[in-house]
C-alpha cells in the first residue's frame, strides 16, 4: 500500500505541476491580452494549454483515485505540495527568484503535510 501512495502521490505532484507550469507558459504565449478572436487562436495554437488541460485532467482523476485509499487529511495537504515544485520550477523556467517569504511558506507547507502523515500513522498504529 506504500507503494500505491509514493506513485499516486508522485503522480498528482507532476500533473498538478504541469498544470500549473503550463498555465503560466499559456498565458505568457498569447500576450498581449485581447478580447478578440486572434488572441484565442493564439491562445489555442500553442502547446501549452493543452498541457495545462492534461494537467487538470489527470490530476483530478489521479485525485479521485486517492481518496478510495488515502487518508483525506494527508492526502489533502499532500495535494497542495505543487506551489512548492511550481515555486521549485519556476526559478529555472522563468527565471524568478525565490524570496525569504516564499521559502519560508514552502517550508511550512512541506513540514505541515510531514505532521499531518506522522500523525495519520500514529493513529494508525493504535
Amino acid at each position: 500500500m506504500k507503494r500505491f501512495y509514493v506513485i499516486g502521490f508522485g503522480a498528482l505532484l507532476a500533473f498538478d505541476t504541469l498544470a500549473q507550469i503550463s498555465f503560466k507558459l499559456a498565458g505568457m504565449h498569447a500576450l498581449p491580452l485581447q478580447a478578440d478572436a486572434a488572441w484565442l487562436l493564439r491562445l489555442f495554437s500553442g502547446p501549452w494549454v493543452y498541457g495545462a488541460i492534461a494537467g487538470y485532467v489527470g490530476a483530478f482523476f489521479t485525485w479521485m483515485t486517492l481518496l478510495k485509499h488515502a487518508p483525506i487529511g494527508p492526502a489533502f495537504a499532500a495535494s497542495h505540495l505543487e506551489v512548492v515544485t511550481g515555486l521549485l520550477l519556476a526559478v529555472p523556467i522563468f527565471g524568478e527568484r525565490i524570496g525569504l517569504l516564499q521559502a519560508i511558506g514552502a517550508v511550512i507547507i512541506v513540514a505541515g503535510i510531514l505532521c499531518l502523515a506522522q500523525g495519520e500513522g500514529d493513529a494508525a498504529e493504535d
